[in-house]
C-alpha cells in the first residue's frame, strides 16, 4: 500500500498578501505562515511553486514613495529595487526551515518563444526534482505593456499549465466566490464548486488593491485558463495560508465526483478525449501515471466541519497541454483567418488547413506567426455590403501557426493547393497550416452548474 501521490501545487500571492497597502511594510506574520505551509506541503511529498507579486510594493517601501507611480520607467526602477529585497526576504524566511528556493523571472516574450518556453519548463522541473521551491514573478524591470502578462493571476495559470501542476491556489482577500458581493449583501451565498466555468454567475466586483493589478475578474480568467489545461484551481483567503494544506488534504481524501483525483488521476479518458478532439497533446504527465486507486493508500479525510471555505474550479476532462496550450495561450495573435465549415470539419478530423477552405484573411503577419481561427456559416462569391466574404457571425474556435504570410494567403485563399505554385511562383507547402500547428479551444461544457451551500 502506497501513500497518496505527490501533487504539483502552485500558490499565487498578490501584492496585498505580501506588503501592507498603506505602509508598504512586509506582512511578516502572513509571509511566515506561507513559508510554513509551503514547507509542510514539501514534507508531505508535494512539489510547490510560489508565484509572488510584491516587487514594486517592496520598492515603494525601500525608497519611501507613498503612491504607486504611473510612469513605466519609474515602475520598472522600483521593481528592480524591490525584487532583490523581496527575494532576500523570502530566502531569509525559508532559510529558517532549511528550505532552498530559486528565483525565476519571466516576461510574455519568454513564453512566446518556444525554445525559451521549454527552457523555463525544464528549469522548473529540475528545481522541483532537486527539492527546491521556485519563486516565480513577472520581470517588471524589463516588461512593457506589449510583453506583459497583465497580472500575476495569468502568469500563475500559465506557470501551472507549463509544469502540468495538479493544483493552482489563487489567494485573495475573500474566502471564496459569492453569488453577490458579501460586503453589501448579507444573504450572499458562497460558490464552492464550479464544474462549468462558462455558466458561472458570481460577483466579481472586488477590485485589486491599490498596489496590485488584479481583481476577482482576473482570477476567473486565470481559472478558465488553468482548468482548460487540466489544473484544479482554488480561490481562498490569503490571510489564512494554513488553509492551503487543509484543502489539499481534503481534495486528496475526497472520493466525490468533484474531487481532483477523479478528474485528473485517470489519464486514459482525459488523454483519449484530447486526442479525439485534437485539442491536447495526448501525453499524460508523470503525476497522472501514478498508481491506480486499488494500490494507492487513501489519505485521511478531513472532518467536513474543518474544511476551510473556498471555491474550487474543476479541471477540464479533455485538457489542452504542451504545444497545443502554448499555441493557444503562449502567443499573441497577429491576425485572423476566416475558414468555412468544411475546413473546420476537416481540421477536427486531423487534416491540415488547405487554402480552398480559407474564406478571408485579416491583419498583417509573417510566416509561422500565430493567428486566430474563426469559422463562418456561409461564404460569399463576392464581398457583401459590409465588405465581408461571408454571411452571419464568425466564431473564434482556436489559433494556428501559418505556413504563409498574410499577403500570400490573401492570394491563394479559396484556391486548390495545386494552384499555389502558379499564384505565388513557389509552393512552400500545400497547407496554409499544418494540423500539428492548429489548436482548438475546449468547447466541452459540463452540465452541472456552480454548487453552493454544501461541501463536496
Amino acid at each position: 500500500m502506497r501513500g497518496p501521490r505527490s501533487l504539483g501545487v502552485v500558490i499565487k500571492l498578490g501584492t496585498s498578501s505580501i506588503v501592507d497597502e498603506k505602509t508598504h511594510e512586509p506582512l511578516l506574520s502572513n509571509l511566515t505562515l506561507i513559508v510554513e505551509t509551503a514547507v509542510k506541503l514539501r514534507k508531505d511529498g508535494h512539489k510547490v511553486i510560489i508565484v509572488s507579486s510584491g516587487a514594486i510594493g517592496v520598492g515603494l517601501q525601500r525608497m519611501d514613495v507613498e503612491r504607486r507611480p504611473k510612469h513605466i520607467s519609474k515602475l520598472q526602477a522600483l521593481a528592480a529595487i524591490g525584487q532583490c529585497r523581496l527575494m532576500s526576504l523570502w530566502d531569509s524566511l525559508f532559510n529558517h526551515l532549511r528550505q532552498p528556493i530559486a528565483q525565476i523571472l519571466l516576461t510574455r516574450s519568454d513564453i512566446s518563444d518556444r525554445s525559451r518556453y521549454l527552457n523555463a519548463q525544464n528549469t522548473i522541473h529540475e528545481l522541483l526534482d532537486m527539492g527546491v521551491i521556485p519563486i516565480v514573478n513577472e520581470n517588471d524591470t524589463l516588461a512593457v505593456s506589449e510583453i506583459k502578462f497583465g497580472d500575476n493571476d495569468t502568469l500563475s495559470a500559465i506557470t501551472a499549465a507549463m509544469v502540468h501542476a495538479d493544483l493552482l491556489f489563487l489567494m485573495t482577500d475573500v474566502d471564496c466566490l459569492y453569488d453577490k458581493n458579501p460586503r453589501t449583501n448579507p444573504d450572499a451565498q458562497p460558490i464552492e464548486v464550479v464544474e462549468d466555468i462558462g455558466a458561472l454567475v458570481a460577483d466579481v466586483s472586488q477590485a485589486g488593491s491599490s498596489l496590485g493589478t488584479g481583481g476577482m475578474s482576473t482570477k476567473i480568467v486565470a481559472a478558465r485558463l488553468a482548468t482548460s489545461a487540466g489544473v484544479t484551481t482554488v480561490i481562498t483567503r490569503s490571510s489564512n495560508p494554513g488553509n492551503i494544506h487543509k484543502i489539499v488534504k481534503h481534495i486528496q481524501g475526497s472520493h466525490s465526483p468533484a474531487s481532483l483525483t477523479t478528474q485528473v488521476n485517470h489519464p486514459s479518458t482525459a488523454a483519449l478525449a484530447s486526442l479525439n478532439n485534437g485539442s491536447g497533446s495526448g501525453t499524460s504527465t508523470p503525476a497522472a501515471a501514478a498508481a491506480t486507486p486499488s494500490t494507492e493508500q487513501a489519505p485521511a479525510v478531513i472532518d467536513r466541519s474543518q474544511i476551510p471555505l473556498h471555491t474550487r474550479f474543476l479541471p477540464s476532462p479533455s485538457p489542452v497541454r504542451d504545444r497545443y496550450f502554448w499555441i493557444l495561450h503562449g502567443l499573441r495573435p497577429h491576425g485572423t483567418l476566416y475558414i468555412d465549415q468544411g475546413a473546420y470539419k476537416a481540421l477536427l478530423g486531423k487534416a491540415g488547413l488547405l487554402p480552398v477552405g480559407v474564406v478571408d484573411v485579416e491583419g498583417f503577419f509573417a510566416q509561422q506567426e500565430a493567428v486566430r481561427l474563426c469559422v463562418v456559416d456561409k461564404r460569399r462569391s463576392t464581398p457583401g455590403p459590409d465588405g465581408k466574404m461571408w454571411e452571419g457571425e464568425a466564431v473564434e474556435v482556436g489559433r494556428c501557426l501559418t505556413n504563409y504570410a498574410s499577403a500570400e494567403i490573401a492570394r491563394i485563399k479559396g484556391h486548390q493547393s495545386v494552384e499555389i505554385g502558379q499564384l505565388l511562383g513557389y509552393a512552400d507547402s500545400e497547407y496554409v497550416a499544418q494540423r500539428e500547428s492548429v489548436s482548438f479551444y475546449n468547447t466541452v461544457s459540463r452540465p452541472a452548474s456552480p454548487v453552493g451551500g454544501h461541501r463536496a
